[in-house]
């Protein structure tokens, strides 16, 4: 022990340890160096290697072969699995236990009134929905989620999948497995960080793990005992990876086409502390050409040439998009990645010394120490994935490559709650607030097209001295694609101010004028649960789920109190001075025609009951009707679902 470090002894700690100094070395080594040329980047075990500007498809202007990919990732659901790796640290989040004190994962941030974790299975289950709806069967996608012990990570996400029943889909539909903790080491003499004698600080590994531990904890068996041959893979930060048609075009043109592996991409952010997408291009030592898609993170720009900081517009960074941790991955393919036994089962490793790392020292002393630890990352895997060719066959290759890439606009496609905001900071990127102002930006995209008037949304800035223009927080099952919403929604404004929630699917909105509060709450939004024979509650969907019609109203009241100094609007935490609530239990039904409804309101309708709110000459007039028993199961009326070329058309069915 020196110093309050603590060197190797085993023989897989020398071998960490060495990686450690090596790649120290290494980056020591480029700092004395010449800058290297623009685009190149001489390699040991290569002629030459040369990186450049990936192309493929954008989603925002290609929209008809865009759709035609969102319907093959729909029809391709019953064949696909989702992966969440959960088993970062998320130190620059700061989230704490307000109870206990204690620090906590990411997943558990209460962001939008649930957590991030609740967030993403919504967001899945959104899309199980939209195949039930067109293709009348029920679809259960297997999650596989990857955790660790820092923070009790384990024991949260699977308390919290507990305390919700596992979100209505059994237990067995879950694979949770725990990623491994790892060393570090300072930045200087790359030795190991101790706390007390013999007790490491440790920190996650990297992500890239989880393709080797996926093999190790069978968890692609469990996948391929289901059926599945792909799968697509999250961040539980990105709060808009799922946005209209990026996630299902994504999975769906890898199903479709055959192939190992996708991103799903966008214009890099100025400034962003985020990775690049590049095609590479290299010539190997036997004289093979070799081409894939790949990605550079933000940390390893000097070895290919790329100044570190803020970008500017003639920047090599800026010819490359962003690298946004959103993948397609085929089962098989990757599988074969994580049995391996070669160094690719640990894609990507990079030592990343440029943070502090912060701890109590053996003497009780706090301490914070440049450092950093052997990191892998997982979207690296596409390493493995290079095409080889005899001769060199630049142009036009990307076609023929087992990687492809995706484009939208980046607030369609990455969003992050990653990092807390500073007190009065103007600077929203990464943070809970940001993510919340693109999510508004998204929605008022969305209902712009439906021909709803709504407030601009001004900068940032604007922002952080008085909040947002608005909140609009819409259930993605109202989707997902955005086409399907469009024929929701028809007509009317919300004015400066306005609050509109609604979480309800079967939902139908013609010229609504909002100036205050409206909030929908259902607590079948999707269908209601059953017991199966393994006497677990699973979701049946479209099975006496609530209804909700507004057609010609009026809702005004005070809404909410936008001076209010306790407000956080991430968190949908508001104080309102007046609303307009409709709350729906089981299959109960709202209808509201040509009617003004003003002030305060709550319309709580039972279940097998219909609320009906019209006009009189006194005012408004409510009626409960009960249900007929031939319309329990399907309610009186509901949105069908009908696919037409690569466009899907809904009809209003009444009964």
């Amino acid at each position: 022990m020196n110093g309050g470090r603590v060197r190797a002894q085993s023989c897989s700690d020398t071998i960490y340890q060495i990686t450690v100094f090596e790649l120290l070395a290494e980056a020591k080594a480029e700092r004395r160096t010449t800058k290297r040329s623009k685009h190149k980047h001489e390699l040991m075990n290569c002629q030459f290697l040369e990186i450049h500007a990936p192309s493929g498809l954008d989603l925002a202007q290609n929209t008809e072969y865009a759709l035609e990919a969102a319907l093959w990732g729909i029809e391709g659901l019953p064949y696909l699995g989702e992966i969440y790796p959960l088993g970062g640290s998320a130190d620059r989040l700061g989230l704490v236990d307000p109870d206990t004190g204690d620090c906590l994962p990411a997943a558990m941030l209460p962001y939008c009134g649930r957590t991030l974790l609740e967030g993403l299975i919504r967001d899945l289950q959104a899309r199980e929905f939209l195949y039930f709806k067109i293709y009348g069967k029920q679809c259960i996608t297997p999650v596989a989620i990857m955790t660790s012990s820092a923070k009790n990570n384990h024991e949260h996400i699977a308390s919290l999948c507990e305390r919700l029943g596992w979100f209505g889909r059994g237990q067995s539909s879950f694979q949770l497995f725990e990623q491994p903790l790892v060393p570090t080491v300072s930045a200087e003499e790359g030795q190991w960080l101790v706390s007390k004698p013999f007790s490491l600080v440790c920190k996650p590994g990297g992500h890239g793990v989880i393709w080797k531990l996926a093999h190790d904890k069978g968890v692609f068996k469990w996948f391929f005992d289901q059926g599945r041959r792909g799968a697509t893979v999250r961040q539980v930060s990105n709060v808009v990876a799922a946005t209209d048609l990026t996630l299902l075009a994504l999975a769906g043109i890898g199903l479709h086409q055959g192939k190992k592996l996708g991103f799903a991409s966008c214009k890099r952010n100025l400034g962003a502390t985020e990775g690049i997408n590049v095609l590479i291009e290299k010539k190997t030592l036997d004289g093979i050409w070799a081409y894939g898609l790949s990605c550079i993170e933000y940390t390893e720009f000097e070895k290919f040439g790329i100044a570190d900081g803020p970008l500017s517009p003639n920047s090599l960074q800026a010819e490359f998009p962003a690298n946004t941790n959103i993948l397609y991955v085929d089962l098989p393919s990757a599988e074969l990645v994580g049995s391996s036994n070669y160094g690719n089962s640990l894609p990507g490793m990079v030592l990343n010394t440029k943070k502090q790392i912060s701890f109590v020292d053996y003497y009780g002393k706090p301490q914070s120490v440049a450092g950093g630890r052997l990191e892998c990352t997982m979207q690296n895997i596409a390493d493995s994935f290079f095409n080889t060719y005899s001769s060199r066959c630049y142009k036009g290759v990307e076609d023929m490559l087992d990687t492809f890439i995706v484009f939208n606009k980046r607030r369609r496609v990455t969003s992050s709650a990653k990092k807390k905001r500073r007190h009065a900071d103007k600077c929203l990127h990464q943070t809970p607030d940001g993510s919340l102002l693109d999510i508004l930006r998204n929605a008022c995209d969305l209902l712009s097209q439906c021909n709803i008037k709504l407030p601009e949304i001004e900068g940032n800035d604007k922002y952080v001295d008085s909040g947002p223009p608005f909140l609009i927080l819409l259930h993605p099952a109202l989707g997902p694609l955005w086409e399907i919403t469009r024929q929701k929604f028809y007509g009317g404004s919300i004015s400066k101010g306005s609050e509109l929630q609604v979480e309800v699917a079967e939902f139908l909105w013609r010229n609504i004028q909002l100036d205050g509060s409206l909030v929908i709450e259902a607590d079948s939004v999707m269908g209601s649960t059953r017991i199966d024979e393994n006497g677990e509650h699973i979701l049946q969907y479209g099975h006496r789920c609530g209804r909700c019609r507004l057609e010609n109203v009026k809702v005004l009241n005070k809404g909410i109190d936008w001076n209010c100094g306790d407000s956080v609007y991430w968190k949908h935490a508001v104080q309102r001075f007046e609303a307009c609530k409709i709350i729906l239990h089981g299959n109960a039904e709202f209808e509201a025609t040509d009617v003004t409804i003003q002030g305060n309101h709550i319309f709580e309708v039972p279940d097998g009951y219909k609320l009906k709110v019209t006009s009189e000459s006194s005012g408004m007039q409510v009626k409960l009707y009960p249900i007929g028993k031939n319309m329990m199961d399907s309610g009186s009326w509901y949105w069908n679902y009908k696919i037409n070329g690569t466009h899907i058309q809904l009809e209003l069915a009444e009964l």
